[in-house]
């Protein structure tokens, strides 16, 4: 039996995958000052041990006032790289290429906890010791109705945010990690460059597509400049805005080609996170499309997200050559051995488990086999005792 393309490896210059399925960055507002603890290494080590070849710590603010909200991970001081490199270890030693994500919010930046509430930080909302800033963007173009609009990016303050990337990027590497990620979309700060929604600039930096482009491919440069040639560097995108005002396919497979030039080794392909709601199709795979165009007219590898729950789906995806790997969040957080579950339906076979657990389930399952399914009301039903041999 050949083995489902979803779990055949994938080499990224020098790195080889064990499977096509990544967890992509999912944010936890959980952190204080950055710096990551325990509850990291559970929540991400817990993808690992589930079978994931690729797992991506989340959104990674490359400043303090680049965090989403104040309990954002971040690598913007050396104090922050120990703790994320007991994550990239146990990551590695446990099966996963370790990854990260590099990003600054922008205009969306000093936001509350989802959890706290909807909109900016404020001095009568903050927790105890959060305190608000404000943030930047391309033009100070507010993100939606009832936000403050941020303060926009002085032509001299770009190189600073530019080398605050690179500096990051050092610093992933020194914590081990094999992938970094640049975060060019849902609406964030380089996002925000890329859309005529949000950048009305009128010198160098805004106006044409090459123009919008312009920023966020010098971020990309700068940092591929510093990350090894060994290690693959990846992008993440908005193939669309969530409005049809916004940036099209078309512009984004035109930026895909220019990081593509520069050395990127794949597009972690996504959409939406500027405009309100979302004009497009919208169902299982619904953002898929985006990255088998990306791939088809790029001629890169991509990464297709978006509602993709079930094994036999995303190893569709693989198979029928619409993406080269598959990505899940939510799906993860709901079942963190989806990738193993995955083995295991399209393999029928224990294989992939790790020692401890997958002997005992599979002799596990051949007792359920030969009991049938139990279907109650008595909680106890057990075969006849087997007589002893002679």
């Amino acid at each position: 039996m050949s083995t489902p393309q979803l779990l055949q490896p994938l080499t990224l210059r020098g790195v080889t995958l064990p499977n096509r399925l990544a967890v992509a960055p999912m944010c936890q507002y959980c952190v204080s000052d950055g710096v990551v603890g325990d509850y990291h290494l559970v929540h991400l080590g817990r993808f690992a041990l589930g079978g994931f070849g690729l797992v991506m710590v989340e959104a990674t603010g490359v400043t303090a006032d680049g965090r989403i909200s104040p309990g954002d991970v971040g690598l913007w001081n050396d104090e922050q790289v120990p703790g994320l490199a007991r994550v990239a270890a146990f990551l590695r030693e446990h099966g996963s290429v370790a990854a990260i994500q590099l990003a600054h919010a922008g205009g969306k930046g000093s936001t509350l906890r989802p959890w706290d509430g909807d909109g900016p930080v404020t001095a009568e909302n903050a927790r105890p010791g959060d305190v608000p800033w404000t943030p930047v963007s391309p033009s100070g173009v507010a993100m939606g109705e009832g936000w403050p609009a941020p303060r926009a990016l002085q032509l001299e303050e770009l190189p600073g945010v530019r080398d605050a990337f690179v500096a990051a990027a050092r610093r992933a590497l020194a914590a081990g990690f094999q992938v970094a990620e640049v975060h060019t979309a849902h609406g964030y700060l380089l996002n925000e460059f890329l859309s005529p929604l949000t950048n009305t600039r009128t010198d160098a930096y805004g106006g044409s597509l090459e123009n919008r482009m312009r920023f966020p491919l010098e971020v990309v440069e700068a940092v591929r400049a510093v990350w090894p040639a060994d290690l693959p560097l990846m992008v993440r995108v908005s193939a669309v805005d969530a409005t049809r005002e916004g940036t099209t396919l078309a512009d984004t497979i035109a930026f895909c080609r220019e990081l593509k030039a520069l050395g990127v080794d794949a597009i972690d392909v996504s959409g939406g996170g500027i405009g309100t709601g979302w004009e497009h199709p919208i169902g299982y795979g619904y953002q898929v499309p985006f990255a088998a165009a990306i791939k088809e007219q790029v001629g890169i590898p991509t990464m297709a997200v978006g509602l993709v729950v079930d094994p036999q789906q995303a190893d569709a995806v693989v198979a029928t050559g619409q993406a080269d790997l598959v990505a899940v969040a939510r799906e993860a957080q709901d079942d963190a051995n989806f990738a193993l579950h995955a083995a295991r339906a399209l393999t029928s076979s224990y294989d992939a488990y790790p020692v401890q657990a997958g002997p005992r389930l599979a002799s596990r399952d051949r007792l359920l086999g030969r009991l049938g399914p139990w279907t109650g009301p008595d909680p106890v039903r057990v075969e006849p005792a087997r007589a002893a041999q002679a």
